[in-house]
């Protein structure tokens, strides 16, 4: 077995683990952090919004000689607006020119041939207007709040009420850091960019599903033991499935970054920038929100029952108990270094909850005579 499969069955096993739950203040704080952050970014800086939402002219050159510095400055004099070129794989050029409208655009058309050396005929000239990437925006928002009220919906009945708060949060949580990084990279924000921002809502979703399926089956019959608390369970949850989480977006990741570095930054295909950053950075967030927000989360509103309140006071009042015995069989689920407890009381763990190693009773090599 690989040292990451070992791994992966130790922490399965509960032998070894990170106390997540347990220093969800910190990850709290971190998120908030990186959250104010990218607010931050949208306020000062603000999205480069795409000639498809802003409305304008976009050309088209075939190959030519003629750099991308060189075309922005003679665009610039010619339209006189700042435009945006881009260089393609096929050796051409991109150039957009924003709140260009019908008429002005064949006179700007044709002086860009002239002056970029470059027959007429060659250019491909697209004027797009503003209504059009209005109803685009207007549709991506109506997607984006039917998707949150399924997912709230859908969880709610498969799991709780708490783990669909708890998902939506780290969804809202995804989608603000990878538009706070569209703003703060600058990156221009295309039709691509609204497919990339639907499309990893279902990723981030995947890893918080998965873990909340694990710790809806090992918090099954909870309070009828005294050996764990819900937080303590959660946390296992998180542990089992975490290399699980890992390799999965880790598989992801790397295609998306074959996109982004290579097809975006070796290429210039500027449609993949747009889908493949959104997806890069979504895929990160989601894993990271599914594991450090979304499970704390759960536990913080399930602590707060009545029932489960009564449950760690039990288990407290139980370990006091232990202690003060003397007794080293129950234990904190997972301690400062990782380890999980060595159980030698009689209480069964929850349905589904996995216990760390037994005890064994020390056997002699022979029978005495």
């Amino acid at each position: 077995m690989s040292r990451l499969g070992s791994i992966g069955a130790r922490l399965y096993r509960g032998e070894v683990g990170y106390d997540f739950v347990g220093k969800r203040k910190l990850w709290y704080g971190v998120s908030i952090l990186i959250t104010i952050t990218a607010i931050l970014g949208l306020v000062v800086q603000g999205l480069n919004m795409g000639i498809e939402f802003k409305g304008g002219l976009v050309v088209t050159t075939p190959k030519t000689s003629v750099s991308a510095e060189q075309a922005r400055e003679v665009a610039e004099d010619v339209s006189g607006h700042l435009p945006i070129v881009q260089e393609l794989g096929t050796g051409g050029l991109r150039i957009q020119i924003s709140d260009v409208g019908t008429g002005e655009a064949d006179r700007i058309t044709g002086e860009l041939a002239q002056e970029l050396k470059v027959p007429a005929g060659d250019l491909n000239a697209d004027i797009v207007g503003p209504s059009w990437g209005e109803q685009i925006a207007n549709k991506a928002w109506t997607g984006l709040g039917i998707f949150m009220v399924l997912v709230v919906v859908y969880l709610a009945i498969a799991f709780e009420w708490r783990m669909a708060l708890a998902a939506l949060v780290a969804l809202i949580h995804d989608i603000t850091i990878t538009v706070g990084i569209y703003a703060l990279v600058g990156f221009e924000v295309t039709p691509g960019t609204v497919i990339g921002l639907l499309t990893i809502l279902g990723y981030s979703l995947y890893d918080t599903v998965v873990v909340f399926d694990s710790l809806k089956e090992s918090s099954r019959g909870i309070t009828k033991q005294t050996r764990w608390t819900y937080s303590e369970v959660a946390n296992r949850s998180i542990n089992g499935t975490l290399v699980r989480s890992i390799n999965t977006t880790v598989v992801a990741l790397l295609p998306v970054a074959g996109l982004l570095f290579i097809g975006g930054g070796v290429l210039g295909a500027g449609m993949l920038n747009d889908i493949s950053l959104s997806l890069f950075v979504g895929l990160a967030a989601g894993a990271y929100s599914s594991i450090f927000i979304a499970t704390p989360l759960v536990a913080d509103l399930k602590e707060r029952e009545p029932q489960m309140k009564a449950l760690r006071k039990r288990v407290l009042a139980k370990r006091a108990q232990a202690a003060a015995k003397g007794e080293s069989g129950v234990e904190s689920a997972v301690d400062e270094e990782g380890h999980g407890p060595e159980d030698e009381s009689e209480d069964a763990a929850p349905a589904g909850a996995v216990v760390g190693p037994r005890r064994q009773p020390a056997r002699g090599r022979g029978k005495r005579r």
